[in-house]
């Protein structure tokens, strides 16, 4: 397992209007310097409920340093994604909520953990609590206080990302209508990064397509063949009478194989 799937990383609420501040600001060409620079005169007055106000330096630096990593500076095996992903949202600005929910998964698979936990729960009930998330979250990471912590502002950034929705209790939140993703490419660098939050960067495509960790989202049913067709970085493994495994190229020796 890699350093990046062992972090949990995210230690503020990060709000949509953010990752499209960070985003749009690489699209502009600037160099990562002067967009560090930019993120942080653009946050000095927003607080995390995105709303005009002081806000500490600590907690706008691990904001920033947060959107750094995911979209300037991710690490170097995520660059081609990351290339890709910025060359769909500059064609289909659109569907902006699941480029950036690819993006931020696959550089912090926590995301995708707190995500998964949430889907899983919602498939089941109506309403989720923040509490059920996390007691799943103990069974996987331990029952350590920055779990605790940590999966609360991953829980709060779906709220304002408009995927969860709060109910009139306090604490429980509720399903909001899924976003339909029609577009083949986009649909696949969305598998793509549930491949890269998972340490062996392969899954069974049936598997995938019903991934609890969508939950936001409708995805297009496809065919092994259409993937390989379409992306040069997903290999497509046959296995079984009609079974098909997706893989990461160039991760022979990180699996295993």
């Amino acid at each position: 397992m890699g350093k990046r799937h062992e972090v949990i990383g995210i230690k503020q609420a990060i709000r949509f209007e953010w990752m499209q501040k960070a985003a749009n600001l690489l699209l502009a060409g600037l160099g990562t310097k002067t967009i560090r620079q930019e993120l942080h005169e653009f946050l000095a007055e927003r607080k995390g409920n995105g709303c005009e106000g002081e806000r500490s330096e600590q907690t706008r630096t691990f904001v920033v340093n947060n959107l750094m990593k995911i979209w300037v500076s991710p690490d170097p095996e995520l660059l081609p994604f990351r290339d890709a992903s910025l060359a769909f949202l500059r064609e289909h600005p659109s569907m902006a909520l699941a480029v950036h929910w690819g993006m931020i998964s696959a550089v912090y698979p926590f995301w995708v953990n707190v995500a998964r936990q949430t889907g899983r729960l919602l498939a089941l009930q109506d309403q989720v609590t923040q509490a059920q998330i996390i007691n799943r979250l103990k069974e996987q990471y331990g029952d350590r206080q920055t779990v605790s912590r940590y999966a609360r502002f991953v829980i709060r950034s779906f709220v304002v990302w408009g995927v969860l929705k709060d109910s009139e209790a306090k604490g429980c939140y509720e399903k909001t209508a899924p976003v339909n993703i029609a577009d083949i490419n986009l649909a696949i660098l969305m598998f793509e990064s549930a491949l890269l939050a998972t340490p062996e960067a392969k899954g069974a495509l049936g598997l995938l397509l019903n991934n609890p960790a969508f939950f936001p989202f409708q995805l297009p049913v496809m065919t092994g063949d259409l993937i390989s067709q379409r992306s040069d970085r997903i290999d497509v493994v046959r296995y079984g009478l009609d079974d098909e495994l997706l893989k990461l190229k160039g991760n022979q020796v990180r699996d295993g194989t």
